[in-house]
């Protein structure tokens, strides 16, 4: 599902017109960004945590040389699923 079919979907479900779920997904992803890059998280419940962790820097190797190189430490973003959700993915 790519995201007009997910707006199409919400809009069916939700009862309200295309434009209006359009929003509404917009506001949620821009929440989501948000949160993640401020370093807070955002919990939903059935779906899950959104959040931030850091990556503490690192020696790694160039594979095409083997020369060792630095890896900067770094904020990446990080997804747990829910109960319900991994529950959904098995049935």
């Amino acid at each position: 599902m790519n995201k007009a079919e997910l707006i199409k979907h919400l809009a069916a479900h939700a009862e309200v017109t295309n434009k209006q779920a359009e929003a509404v997904l917009n506001a949620l992803t821009t929440t989501v960004l948000d949160t993640v890059r401020t370093g807070n998280e955002l919990a939903i419940t059935d779906l899950g945590k959104f959040s931030s962790t850091e990556r503490a820097a690192k020696n790694g190797r160039n594979p095409q040389t083997g020369e060792a190189i630095k890896i900067a430490a770094k904020r990446v973003p990080k997804f747990t699923p829910a109960k319900a959700l991994k529950d959904a993915a098995e049935a």
